[in-house]
C-alpha cells in the first residue's frame, strides 16, 4: 500500500501515532465512547508532514477497526454524499475535517483494491472521490484561497496535500474528461436534487476558463456549462440576470420567439434549467405574452394538452414557484404537463390547495434551513412538488437510511399523485401525518424516530418535510410485526404503499436464521410472475415493491436494500430485461459477477435502472405477486433457474449474512 516514508522528521510522529492507535483500539474494546480526540490531533500532525498520507494510506484498516468512525456517518461509506463531504473538507473544524480526509484515504484504498470495505464497492469508491473532486476543483490551482489560508492548525494546507494525494493516485490527465463523464452519469438518471451537480458544472467552467489548466476535448462540457450559463443567444456571456431582463425587454417578437426555443432545445439536451429561463418565463408573464410560455418549455402535444385545459393553474404554478433560485422547476413544471399529471381532476384541485398552502413554524424552519431564505419556505416547497411530479423516478434518499419512504414517494408521484400531496398537506401543514395499519389508525405523532434521527439531509424539500413522519410510520409497521414468523414487508408493504401492492409474497431466506431455502420454487414465482413468456404476456401494471440483496463489485454482500419493480421487458436489442427505480441516488452500480446495472442505452426511460432478467432475478430477495394472476411455473427452463441460483449462492447466499439488515 503506497511507497514507505525516508522523512526523519515524520518517524518520531509515526511511532507517537502507533503507539497512541494502539491505546485508543484498547480503549474502544472496553468503552464504545472512548474518545478519539487525542488519536485525531495525532493524525493531523502526522498529515503536515511530508510523506504523512502515505502513511495513513496504509493505515486505514487499522485505524477504521479500532473505531475511529465510531456509530457516525463515516462508519457506513455508502451513503455519504460528496456534497456534505466538501463542506467537513472546507468549512469545518478540526476533528471533523481530519476524520474526513481519513474517510477519503479509506475511499481511494478501496478504489485501489487495497482494502476491501464490506460498505462499499471499488465503483462505488471511485464515483464518490470524482465527485468529492469535482466540488474541490479550485484546488487544482495550487492557490489557497484566503478562507482556506486562515483556517487554523494548518487544515487549508492539509486539505490541499490530501487533495493532491488523490489526484497523484486517480490520474490527474483525465480528471476533467470523468468528471464531465461523471455529471452526464448523474444527469441521465434525472435527479430532483441537481444543487451539487450545478455545483460541479461551476467548478468545470473555472477549470474550463482557466488558463493556467490545460484542457482538451471539451464539446461535452461545453454543453453543460452553457446550459447553466449560457443557454441562448441573449445570455451568450453570462451577462447576469439583470442585464439580460433589460435584453429581453429590447427583443422583437422574432428574436424573443427564437430566444424561447433556444431554451427549450438546451434544457431538453441536458434535463437542467438555468436561473435564465426562470427570468424569461417571469418576462412573459409580466409582459403577457403567455402563447410563448409552450416553446420556453418545449412541449410536446401531451403536454400543450395540458397547458391549455389548465392554463390558469399552470401559470399559478409558474408565478408561484418559478424564480431563479427554484429554476430547476422548469424542467420539473416540462415534465409534469408532459405525462399529463393535470388530466386527474384531484391532482389539479390538489395542486390549487398546494398553492395556498399555510405551513407549520417547523416546515418553515426546516425549509428555510435547507435551502436558504432568498424565497419564502412555500416556493421552495411548491417547486419541489413541481419537480417530485414532475419526475417520480428522480427522487433519492439523500445522506439517510430510508429507501423504503424514497421509493413511496416515487411510487404515490407516479400512480397516485393526490395521495402524494394529502400527505404532504398534512405534514407541512399539520405537523403530522395518518395512516393504518390492519384497521388500526397510525398517526406519526407521537411515535419515537425510526431511523433517522434529525432533520433528512441532502434531500428535496418535499422529502424533507414528509420523509420523516413516513420513517416514524414505517418503523411503528415494523414493531407491530415484530413476533411474527415471517419477513414483516408481508404485511407492511400493501398497508404502507398502497391497494396496488400484490397479495401474494416470496421471500428467499428464512427470517430468523438467514438460511436459503426453497430457492428454486423462489425463482420460478418470480418469472410466472413477471416474465412475459411465461406469465401469459401479461404486462407489468402497477410498480411493485422489491428487496434486493446488494453486493459489491466483488459479488460479495453488503446489505439489503428497497427498490420498485417498474416494469419487464425486452430492450431494443431483444433482451429480457427488468425496469427498475433505485432510491440510492447511483443507479449505475455494479454487483460484480459481471453484473453492472444500466441507466441508458438498453431502452431505459429516464431514471429507471435495468439489468436482465435472470441478473436481477440473482440479487432478488423479496417480491410480490398476483396470487391470481401467476403463470405455469414448470414452464420456466431448469437451465435458466440453475444459472441464477448459482449466481446467488456465489455471491450474497455465499453466507448465511444476509439475514443481518434490513
Amino acid at each position: 500500500m503506497g511507497h514507505q516514508n525516508t522523512n526523519p522528521e515524520l518517524e518520531p510522529a509515526l511511532q507517537e501515532f502507533d503507539a497512541v492507535l494502539a491505546d485508543f483500539a484498547r480503549a474502544r474494546r472496553t468503552d464504545p465512547k472512548a474518545s478519539s480526540l487525542g488519536l485525531l490531533e495525532r493524525a493531523r500532525v502526522v498529515m503536515t508532514l511530508p510523506g504523512g498520507f502515505d502513511a495513513l494510506y496504509r493505515r486505514v484498516h487499522s485505524l477504521e477497526s479500532a473505531g475511529v468512525f465510531g456509530t457516525s456517518d463515516w462508519a457506513q461509506p455508502a451513503i455519504l454524499q460528496p456534497a456534505l463531504a466538501r463542506h467537513s473538507l472546507r468549512k469545518a473544524g478540526a476533528v471533523t475535517t481530519v476524520v474526513e480526509a481519513i474517510s477519503e484515504l479509506r475511499m481511494l484504498a478501496v478504489t485501489r483494491g487495497d482494502y476491501f470495505h464490506p460498505g462499499i464497492s471499488a465503483e462505488q469508491a471511485r464515483h464518490f472521490l470524482t465527485q468529492v473532486m469535482a466540488l474541490n476543483l479550485d484546488l487544482l490551482s495550487g492557490q489557497l484561497t484566503e478562507a482556506d489560508r486562515e483556517r487554523p492548525k494548518q487544515l487549508g494546507f492539509i486539505v490541499q496535500e490530501l487533495y493532491r494525494y488523490l489526484i497523484f493516485h486517480l490520474g490527474y490527465e483525465s480528471l476533467l474528461d470523468s468528471l464531465v463523464a461523471e455529471v452526464w452519469r448523474l444527469l441521465d438518471q434525472g435527479p430532483v436534487q441537481v444543487d451539487s451537480i450545478c455545483e460541479m458544472i461551476g467548478q468545470i467552467a473555472d477549470c474550463l476558463y482557466d488558463p493556467g489548466i490545460r484542457t482538451t476535448g471539451t464539446a461535452d462540457a461545453s454543453r453543460l456549462v452553457d446550459a447553466l450559463f449560457a443557454p441562448t443567444p441573449g445570455s451568450g456571456e453570462d451577462p447576469g440576470l439583470e442585464i439580460y431582463e433589460q435584453r429581453l425587454e429590447e427583443m422583437d417578437d422574432v428574436t424573443l420567439s427564437s430566444e424561447a426555443t433556444c431554451f427549450a432545445h438546451s434544457m431538453h439536451d441536458t434535463g437542467l434549467a438555468s436561473p435564465y429561463h426562470a427570468v424569461m418565463l417571469r418576462f412573459l408573464r409580466r409582459s403577457h405574452q403567455d402563447d410563448l410560455i409552450p416553446i420556453t418549455l418545449g412541449l410536446t402535444m401531451t403536454g400543450m394538452d395540458d397547458f391549455y385545459c389548465y392554463t390558469e393553474l399552470v401559470l399559478a404554478l409558474i408565478d408561484e414557484a418559478i424564480y431563479p433560485e427554484t429554476c430547476q422547476a422548469v424542467y420539473g413544471l416540462t415534465m409534469m404537463l408532459e405525462r399529463g399529471s393535470l388530466f386527474t381532476p384531484s391532482v389539479a384541485q390538489a395542486l390549487w390547495r398546494q398553492i395556498k398552502l399555510p405551513l407549520s413554524a417547523e416546515t418553515s424552519n426546516a425549509l428555510q434551513e435547507a435551502f436558504g431564505d432568498a424565497q419564502p419556505p412555500r416556493v421552495f416547497l411548491l417547486a419541489g412538488v413541481i419537480n417530485l411530479l414532475g419526475q417520480p423516478l428522480g427522487v433519492g434518499q439523500g445522506n439517510n437510511p430510508t429507501c423504503q419512504s424514497a421509493i413511496g414517494l416515487s411510487m404515490w408521484a407516479s400512480n397516485e399523485a393526490d395521495y402524494l400531496l394529502q400527505v404532504l398537506a398534512w405534514a407541512a401543514r399539520d405537523n403530522e401525518v395518518l395512516s393504518r395499519f390492519e384497521g388500526q389508525e397510525v398517526s406519526s405523532r407521537d411515535l419515537e424516530p425510526g431511523l433517522i434521527k434529525g432533520t433528512p439531509v441532502d434531500v428535496d424539500p418535499v422529502s424533507l418535510i414528509v420523509i420523516p413522519h413516513l420513517d416514524r410510520i414505517y418503523g411503528e409497521m415494523w414493531r407491530r410485526c415484530e413476533d411474527r414468523d415471517e419477513d414483516a414487508h408481508r404485511w407492511i408493504n400493501p398497508e404502507f404503499y398502497g391497494w396496488w401492492v400484490s397479495h401474494g409474497f416470496r421471500v428467499v431466506a428464512d427470517v430468523h436464521s438467514g438460511e436459503v431455502r426453497d430457492y428454486d420454487g423462489f425463482i420460478r414465482h418470480f418469472y410466472a410472475s413477471y416474465h412475459p413468456f411465461y406469465n401469459g404476456n401479461m404486462p407489468l401494471i402497477h410498480a411493485q415493491p422489491a428487496g434486493i440483496a446488494v453486493t459489491d463489485s466483488a459479488a460479495r454482500f453488503v446489505g439489503r436494500h428497497a427498490i420498485t419493480i417498474l416494469r419487464v421487458g425486452l430492450s431494443p436489442r431483444n433482451e429480457m430485461r427488468v425496469y427498475f427505480f433505485n432510491p440510492n441516488n447511483d443507479s449505475g452500480q455494479d454487483w460484480g459477477q459481471g453484473i453492472t446495472c444500466s441507466t441508458r442505452g438498453h431502452g431505459e426511460f429516464r431514471g429507471e435502472a435495468s439489468l436482465p432478467i435472470a441478473e436481477f432475478a440473482s440479487r432478488l430477495y423479496v417480491f410480490h405477486y398476483d396470487k391470481l394472476e401467476l403463470g405455469d411455473l414448470s414452464a420456466v427452463p431448469d437451465k435458466e433457474v440453475t444459472r441464477i441460483m448459482e449466481l446467488g449462492h456465489t455471491s450474497w447466499a455465499a453466507s448465511d449474512e444476509a439475514s443481518s439488515s434490513h
